[in-house]
């Protein structure tokens, strides 16, 4: 989505989520007039037949006629650069629906944009849920980390923040993602650049050393009231212990102190998300907005 702030959208383009930037086009008219703007992402990572894009048009100009341009350049942009998979995503409004069908776009999931709000969290409630989930998972401990992964943890997060792809992908066309200890340090590098300060739970079970799960919120530092939770995943063999409750519950706890602060936290699921909607609306999370996810092959 085109949010945020003008110092974020820069340092979106210049870092990306993990140094894996995005590119911004700007739409203008006949007299030079800013009327229209492209954001496209091409995943180098991983899905490298892939182009994602978001796109905005002034209220003035919204005919169709420079969505269209945008569309035709973003899909011209994608062949050019040997991409095969168009993917966009719009809000959960006639407008957009009416757009991606106009051009192709078939829907293939729903993520939904849910805003904790701190100010109004039952505090009671976390502790009542942290109780319950240390119970549940005494074969585990916590570590807590603001910044950077200590080097001997770093492969053993590789597997764990893998995990993530057990997330539903509805009817997505979409390759796992592909984690390595490179591509953690460049999320932390870009993170770091733009003036987040990363917050890290990793559960670890106590017989083993195994890491096992994860929860990973990031606080702006230019608007230190507003944190994005990044991640939260367990790993296969090592669910059903409640750890997804003990991470996140054990997260505000930490919050609570080390960023007072901090008053939201915006959080994306997959609406078919049931489990992790689940620990989420016994947060106090609330929806805030529904993206429809399309895809189109060129």
């Amino acid at each position: 989505m085109l949010v945020g702030t003008p110092r974020g959208f820069a340092d979106m383009l210049r870092y990306g989520w993990d140094m894996d930037p995005e590119q911004a086009f700007l739409a203008r008219d006949d007299d030079g007039t800013a009327v229209g703007l492209l954001v496209v992402s091409l995943p180098t990572y991983d899905n490298t037949n892939h182009v994602w894009f978001d796109l905005a048009v002034h209220p003035d100009h919204r005919d169709g006629t420079v969505a269209a341009a945008l569309i035709e350049y973003v899909e011209q942009f994608g062949r050019d650069n040997g991409r095969t998979m168009i993917g966009y995503g719009g809000f959960d409004v006639p407008e957009a629906i009416a757009l991606a069908d106009k051009h192709g776009y078939e829907q293939k999931a729903i993520e939904v944009n849910r805003r904790q709000d701190l100010t109004g969290l039952d505090w009671s409630v976390v502790q009542s849920l942290y109780d319950e989930a240390v119970a549940a998972s005494t074969a585990y401990e916590l570590v807590t980390l603001t910044g950077a992964l200590p080097d001997d943890m770093l492969d053993g997060m590789i597997a764990v923040t893998a995990s993530i792809n057990d997330a539903p992908k509805d009817d997505l066309d979409i390759e796992d993602d592909v984690y390595s200890s490179e591509r953690l340090r460049a999320y932390e590098e870009a993170q770091a650049k733009s003036d987040h300060t990363i917050h890290r739970v990793v559960a670890r079970e106590k017989a083993t050393g195994a890491l096992a799960g994860h929860t990973v919120v990031a606080v702006e530092r230019e608007r230190p009231h507003i944190g994005h939770q990044h991640d939260t995943a367990v790993a296969r063999e090592h669910r059903g212990h409640r750890l997804g409750a003990l991470l996140k519950s054990a997260m505000l706890l930490k919050l609570r102190d080390a960023e007072p602060a901090l008053t939201q936290i915006d959080t994306w699921n997959a609406e078919s998300n049931d489990h992790m909607i689940g620990i989420n609306e016994q947060l106090n999370y609330k929806i805030v907005a529904r993206i429809l996810a399309y895809q189109k092959t060129v």
